[in-house]
C-alpha cells in the first residue's frame, strides 16, 4: 500500500475514513500549501475531500499540478476535492462522485455550492451545503413529494442565502411554499435528506482502496 494522505472532516469523519484505509494519514481540510507539504513529506497518493474556501487560502491549482508532475496520484470528491478534480482532470487528477460530475458537466459552477460552515475542532458541519440540498430536493421530486416548481423555488431561496447561513430549516422557512407544505417538508427531510458529500466521499475512498489494495 502506498503512502496515502487524505484531507477530510465535515464530509467524511476521519474515523470513518480510517475504516476504508486504516494506514492512511488523515488530515484536516486542505488549505494552500498543504498539498505541497504532503508531497514533500513523501505522499504517493493524495485524496482531497474537504478543503478550506474563504477563511484561508484554498488549495492552489499550481501546487496540485506540481505534485502531479512529480508522480503523486490525486483523487478528489465531495467538496473542494470535487471542484479541483473537475478543473485538474485534464492533468491527471481523478474525480469521483455526483458532485464532481456536476462540476465537470457545468451543471454547477460556483464554489459556494459546496461551501459550508464547520467547527475546526470537531470537524462537524454547522450549515448545510447547497449540493446536498439539490440532491434532497431532487429526491423529493422523484418521489412525488415536491413539484418541479417547488424544487426550483427552494433552490432559488437557498442561492439567496450566504453559504455559512444555509440550513434546511432556514431555506424552507424563507421559501414561498405554504405553511402546511413547509411543515411537511421539514418532517420529510428528517429521514429523506441526501448527504451527497458523504456518499461521494465513501465512493472515492472505495475506489482508492480497490486501486491500491
Amino acid at each position: 500500500m502506498p503512502n496515502i494522505v487524505i484531507f477530510t472532516a465535515p464530509s467524511l469523519p476521519p474515523e470513518e475514513a480510517k475504516e476504508y484505509l486504516p494506514d492512511a494519514d488523515i488530515r484536516p481540510p486542505a488549505k494552500r500549501g498543504d498539498v505541497t507539504a504532503a508531497a514533500a513529506a513523501g505522499a504517493e497518493v493524495i485524496v482531497i475531500i474537504d478543503g478550506v474556501f474563504f477563511q484561508n487560502e484554498s488549495v492552489g491549482h499550481k501546487e496540485i499540478l506540481a505534485a502531479l508532475r512529480s508522480g503523486v496520484k490525486f483523487f478528489g470528491s465531495s467538496s473542494m476535492g470535487a471542484l479541483r478534480a473537475a478543473e485538474m482532470e485534464p492533468f491527471g487528477m481523478v474525480g469521483v462522485g455526483k458532485i464532481f460530475e456536476a462540476y465537470k458537466s457545468g451543471k454547477i459552477v460556483a464554489d459556494d455550492e459546496v461551501g459550508l460552515l464547520y467547527d475546526p475542532e470537531s470537524g462537524m458541519a454547522l450549515s448545510d451545503p447547497m449540493v446536498n440540498m439539490r440532491a434532497s430536493f431532487a429526491r423529493g421530486v422523484e418521489e412525488g413529494f415536491l413539484t418541479a416548481d417547488e424544487e426550483a423555488a427552494l433552490l432559488k431561496t437557498c442561492k439567496g442565502i450566504y453559504y455559512p447561513d444555509r440550513t434546511y430549516r432556514r431555506v424552507v422557512k424563507e421559501s414561498p411554499l405554504d405553511d402546511e407544505k413547509k411543515k411537511a417538508l421539514l418532517s420529510w427531510l428528517k429521514t429523506n435528506a441526501v448527504d451527497q458529500k458523504h456518499e461521494d466521499a465513501k465512493a472515492c475512498l472505495s475506489l482508492v482502496r480497490e486501486t491500491y489494495a
